[in-house]
């Protein structure tokens, strides 16, 4: 007999015929056989309501009381669940997170989940009925309703399906399954079939509303496959589920974040200890940060970039004021009216020129780029917020995601509801297996691996004019001449001036140079230069950047060795560092030796 965990968000539950369709589902599934535990949200509008009384209240409610008035939502929920199933002519039990045994931290609103007990719900499916859990919601050690931020409820359904050891999480939306991109801005955006975690997780965190970030990490940690499915249709969905096949789409989707902000630290100290410094005031103060950029060092000075959500820029600009103070010099700058918007796809790990393809897409839209990260399977710039929806647009039409075929996982899944080929469901690698039963906390950061690679060279052009094209220009010469381009990074520098590293094997190092160097004539002051061997370094895991002392962690040891940084770059699942390679060995035992990889 499978077990399926069935999540039904706000709108699926946003009035009682409504409550009653999912109660069908649930009740029909049931009745073939399967067991089922349903997670369930807050109907429809009721959060809003809750904070707008809480406002109306007070200018100034404690968090543990805004725990504990959220969390009636969810329990008015579960209840009118359970009665729609005993209407049908079920059997079923509604809990609370506190019932269930989901224990947390003590983190008011945004709380982590530590365990959940399974014993009473076992209980409960053994003498069968439907257990219906109570999402968004738990209680600390000391027995305080606690609640888990945005994204709750999906958090709750994979962590139930995970602990459950489920066939299937099916996830219950307002919409038919995961998009190449939002609909909304591109009508010709169409549902795919199935995707990676790795890219759902990117896409997750790029503003792709269909799933929060923290859920997909719980899937890929604990390895539970994934359905996204329509409420209101019978529509199958997407599977979000192990890696694809090696002919997967070089990209899967567009996404994007409107409103982000860019902070820049310049004139800092080009020394060991100084990005440790900055990333452990922004740990304090638990800043997610995302697009992370050092570009090489001058006259003994650097500079770093990242971006945060608007929401967060005053917390940002606090943590950055304290991390000059104690650095002793240096300046903060921000940039305003931005956006973020990436192509993400696992076939990017086969191909070479996809970022020159998308520098070139944007360059013909006049769409001007500002700063740059890559990652194996993700390129992401930021532009002036008024383009956003016409770089999304632009990219979608350029790479033809119109036309995306769909594409099958090495782990095909069977048809009927919630089962998967034997090979689908295979646990975790023994290595894996064995660092998430250390784990204290479920929800603790999973660091898989350090990666050190000593074959690369890096390759800077410093005082790029910051002008639409001249990313797709250089780029588009590397790629004709037949070299493949690692990481990216491109930092914003003073009067309007962009400076670009990007790393390539060391064999490719004199023919980057030869096809570069014609270029400056064109852009006035740029300046190149190189250095033939770097050290790169990538702690490699789930959830780097909602944990926010995963850099924290990789920085600090990197100072303690007394090693300085050259380049980051960062993504949701690795956070790479370049330095000098005579200090290569030495930085990578030290983050051995960190992470307890050693």
């Amino acid at each position: 007999m499978s077990l399926i965990v069935q999540k039904f968000g706000g709108t699926s539950v946003a009035d009682t015929s409504k409550i009653l369709a999912a109660a069908r589902r649930a009740t029909e599934l049931h009745q073939a056989g399967h067991q089922v535990v349903m997670v369930v949200s807050a109907r429809g509008k009721k959060t809003d309501e809750l904070v707008r009384l809480a406002a109306e209240m007070t200018d100034s409610p404690t968090p543990r009381e805004m725990d504990m008035l959220l969390s009636t939502g969810e329990q008015e929920s579960v209840a009118l669940m359970a009665m729609a199933i005993h209407k049908l002519g079920g059997d079923a039990i509604s809990l609370t997170g506190s019932q269930i045994g989901v224990v947390t931290d003590s983190s008011h609103t945004k709380a982590r989940i530590i365990s959940i007990s399974t014993e009473r719900m076992r209980t409960a499916l053994n003498e069968g009925k439907i257990v219906i859990a109570a999402g968004f919601q738990g209680r600390d050690k000391d027995w305080n309703i606690t609640t888990l931020g945005r994204g709750g409820s999906d958090t709750t359904a994979t962590a139930l399906a995970a602990v459950l050891d489920a066939d299937m999480c099916e996830i219950y939306t307002d919409v038919e399954g995961v998009f190449t991109t939002d609909p909304r801005i591109v009508p010709e955006a169409h549902k795919v079939d199935s995707i990676s975690y790795d890219e759902m997780l990117e896409l997750a965190s790029l503003g792709a509303g269909v799933m929060h970030s923290r859920s997909i990490e719980f899937a890929k940690k604990y390895q539970v496959p994934l359905k996204v499915r329509p409420s209101f249709s019978d529509g199958e969905g997407t599977l979000i589920a192990a890696q694809p096949l090696a002919d997967a789409p070089v990209v899967t989707g567009v996404a994007f974040v409107r409103d982000e902000v860019r902070v820049s630290l310049t004139d800092i100290p080009d020394e060991p200890g100084i990005m440790g410094s900055i990333f452990t005031r922004m740990a304090e103060r638990k800043i997610c940060l995302d697009m992370i950029v050092q570009d090489v060092g001058t006259g003994g000075v650097a500079r770093v970039s990242f971006t945060v959500p608007q929401s967060d820029l005053a917390e940002t600009l606090t943590a950055a004021s304290e991390a000059i103070e104690a650095i002793g010099s240096g300046k903060i700058q921000q940039g305003t009216n931005l956006s973020k918007v990436s192509i993400v796809g696992s076939g990017m790990r086969n191909h070479y020129g996809v970022a020159s393809r998308m520098f070139s897409i944007l360059a013909e839209a006049d769409i001007n780029v500002g700063m740059i990260t890559t990652s194996e399977i993700k390129v992401t710039v930021l532009v002036d917020r008024n383009q956003c929806e016409e770089a999304v647009r632009v990219i979608h039409n350029g790479f033809e995601l119109d036309r995306l075929t769909s594409y099958t996982f090495a782990t095909n899944q069977k048809s009927s509801a919630g089962e998967v080929s034997e090979e689908a469901s295979q646990r975790l690698t023994q290595l894996e297996q064995e660092i998430i039963d250390q784990l204290a906390n479920m929800e603790d950061i999973v660091v898989s691996e350090v990666l050190f690679d000593q074959s690369q060279s890096r390759v800077t052009v410093r005082n790029l004019p910051d002008n639409p094209g001249i990313c797709s220009r250089l780029f588009s010469v590397v790629a004709e001449g037949g070299v493949s381009v690692d990481m990216i990074v491109q930092n914003m520098g003073e009067e309007e001036q962009a400076h670009l590293s990007f790393t390539v094997p060391r064999t490719s190092l004199e023919k980057s140079l030869e096809l570069v160097r014609p270029l400056l004539s064109e852009w006035g002051n740029a300046e190149l230069s190189h250095e033939e061997e770097i050290a790169k370094l990538s702690v490699v895991g789930i959830g780097l950047r909602s944990h926010t002392g995963v850099g924290q962690s990789m920085f600090s040891a990197l100072a303690e060795s007394q090693i300085n940084i050259q380049m980051i770059n960062t993504s949701e699942t690795r956070i790479s560092a370049v330095v000098a390679l005579e200090h290569g060995e030495q930085a990578y035992q030290g983050l051995l030796k960190k992470f307890e990889l050693g």
